[in-house]
């Protein structure tokens, strides 16, 4: 005899867990590619912006291993140094990295437009708030005092020196959600700017959200962007939506300050039994 329950979930939403640079603060996700380009280039190997994007959102260490797995990068490696790159290497230059994070992150630590008033509005609601990253917790620890001092303080956060495995797999996700007393996935909300973060929240069976303009996809400043054509603004949004709603999104947007609607439309799919 076999035996079938279907258990579905008609909750509110619950927690909306954030990324940081270029989510929640760090317009264009600057801090961590000027660090990377800083470090490589005091290497001899200089890398391009777009090189250095291409890891974003992997734990920080394993983010040095990616470039220097790139065969451009690794080539350039080969002919300086005459050897390929070792394990040895990619932890001398992570440990060389962490000094030039620190000293980006607080030059990149403004709250993004909008972060706010959406931070306010999901208070009002009665959701909690978590956030992961991939930097390590003395990364996070420069950041979250200039944030507080803008208004901004998450109920929960995690970095990548929490956990054993850092994204695509879900453990700061599911990290944050012990810590936030969640009792269902289908009640979270993942809102990341990068490929990798989206697969991050795909895994660990919530809702997610790509960040398209602000993030890494476009990578522009605030003001760079801002100085763009509607033309050109349209072309760079297009390129992001696109990479992002392939990556699985189930939502793309260009900020945070877009966030609440999907948030409504959310509830209304959660109040007839859809899940992520």
């Amino acid at each position: 005899m076999s035996y079938r329950y279907h258990r579905q979930y008609t909750g509110s939403l619950q927690a909306i867990v954030f990324d940081w640079a270029g989510t929640t603060v760090d317009f264009g996700s600057r801090a961590p590619i000027l660090a990377f380009m800083a470090l490589f280039e005091e290497n001899a190997v200089p890398i391009t912006e777009q090189e250095a994007r291409v890891p974003m959102g992997l734990e920080k260490r394993e983010h040095v291993a990616a470039l220097l797995a790139m065969p451009r990068v690794a080539a350039e490696w080969q002919k300086h140094y005459g050897q390929p790159s070792t394990t040895a290497d990619i932890d001398r230059l992570y440990h060389d990295f962490i000094p030039y994070q620190l000293k980006s992150i607080p030059r990149c630590a403004q709250l993004l437009p909008g972060a706010l008033e959406t931070f306010a509005e999901i208070r009002t609601r009665g959701y909690k708030i978590g956030s992961n990253t991939g930097y390590a917790r003395i990364m996070l620890d420069v950041l979250l005092p200039e944030v507080s001092n803008q208004g901004f303080t998450p109920d929960a956060t995690v970095t990548a020196s929490d956990v054993e495995r850092g994204r695509p797999y879900p453990d700061m996700l599911w990290k944050n959600l012990m810590a936030l007393g969640v009792q269902n996935i289908a009640a979270v909300v993942k809102v990341d700017d990068t490929p990798v973060g989206i697969e991050e929240g795909l895994n660990a069976g919530c809702w997610t959200v790509g960040v398209a303009i602000s993030g890494n996809e476009v990578g522009l400043s605030l003001e760079a962007w801002s100085a763009l054509s509607t033309e050109e603004q349209e072309q760079y949004r297009a390129k992001s939506y696109q990479k992002l709603a392939a990556s699985g999104a189930h939502y793309v947007i260009d900020s945070i300050a877009d966030l609440i609607p999907v948030l409504d439309d959310i509830e209304c799919r959660l109040a007839i039994g859809e899940k992520p």
